[in-house]
């Protein structure tokens, strides 16, 4: 310790009169001190504004703490996740010199397996702290139950399992993202319409996917608005497969006028849309700012991107687990991203 902080602790000591290492222990969060006592030092930390020098502390020690992620790869299928993976390589460029070891694992996203094998080479390792994309859910659940009985701290990104003991959530609030969808397809619907909900996904047992549509229906619950609402669950995401569901239902539904992707694949229910000859063509509602999607805004065929700023995700999941090892600060349990709507109009001024 620094003279100076040295004396710090040395005055929490005498105030809550115990040992100064008793006080180390409650600073840097380890066990042996009573509930009563630690509640008493940290009274005496918080009167005296007290901050240890813990960065110059790290430095000092030498110790690498190493930051496994866990996240889907960048395909040609869709883009979005190389937003996040910009943002947490911003993170690692900012806070490697503190000793910070990022290690990247990428899995397929129409493979639960590959989840499986990344998450088990990150188990095989030695790692301080998780930030994971939960995309399958049971493989995920499992996989964080063994991170909790071996007490690595782990950040979930863009998606979110209630009951899994997370350090935080960093992604968008899905209920209210969901909702916000309904409000947007209102506007074309005429009295004798249909709304569709696509769910385009491999694994379709997702928390987001259930919040998202429930807050898509409870906006017309909440104003009272009859139409009905039908879903497509399309869990071959190659583009003939996507074609031939959609193809069926619009024969059978000539009356839909309004379309809510819950996910980044809207573009491919656009390149549908485009392909069909004199039809009228439906509100489209869809997901994030990638490549595919920004075109097919620019040309109309998409009406609204809602997007939750991807980068910052990433960044914000990065530095929440270096605040929660190195600085040993609170976390946030719940770090809801901004959500925007991005049209035809604004597109070329928005960045992800």
């Amino acid at each position: 310790m620094k003279k100076k902080e040295l004396q710090g602790v040395k005055e929490i000591a005498r105030r809550a009169n115990v040992a100064i290492a008793t006080v180390d222990r409650v600073i840097h969060n380890r066990t042996g001190v009573s509930a009563k006592t630690r509640e008493k030092i940290n009274k005496i930390i918080a009167e005296l504004n007290y901050q240890p020098n813990l960065l110059a502390r790290q430095l000092a020690s030498g110790k690498i703490i190493s930051i496994a992620v866990l996240i889907p790869s960048v395909t040609e299928e869709t883009d979005f996740w190389e937003a996040p993976l910009q943002g947490i390589q911003q993170a690692e460029a900012e806070i490697r010199s503190y000793g910070i070891n990022i290690n990247l694992f990428f899995f397929e996203l129409n493979n639960p397996n590959s989840f499986i094998t990344q998450a088990n080479k990150i188990l095989d390792s030695t790692v301080d702290g998780i930030v994971l994309a939960p995309s399958f859910v049971d493989e995920a659940q499992e996989f964080t139950t063994t991170c909790q009985q071996k007490g690595i701290p782990f950040v979930f990104i863009d998606a979110d399992i209630p009951g899994q003991e997370s350090l935080s959530y960093i992604g968008p609030p899905l209920f209210q993202s969901g909702y916000l969808a309904g409000k947007l397809s209102t506007y074309k619907l005429r009295e004798a319409s249909k709304l569709l909900v696509v769910n385009i996904a491999t694994s379709l047992d997702s928390f987001t996917y259930k919040q998202i549509e429930e807050g898509f229906r409870t906006y017309f619950t909440d104003h009272k608005l009859k139409y009905p609402i039908l879903r497509a669950d399309i869990q071959q995401t190659d583009f003939a497969s996507i074609a031939h569901y959609l193809q069926e239902l619009f024969d059978a539904n000539t009356d839909i006028d309004a379309v809510f992707v819950s996910n980044s694949r809207v573009f491919s229910v656009a390149r549908f849309l485009n392909s069909r000859q004199s039809f009228q063509k439906p509100l489209l509602i869809g997901y994030d700012f990638v490549n595919e999607n920004i075109r097919y805004l620019a040309n109309g065929t998409i009406d609204f991107l809602i997007c939750h700023q991807p980068k910052d995700q990433g960044y914000r999941s990065i530095m929440a687990l270096y605040q929660h090892l190195v600085l040993l600060a609170p976390i946030a349990k719940e770090y809801y991203m901004p959500i925007d709507i991005v049209t035809q109009e604004n597109q070329a001024f928005y960045r992800n």
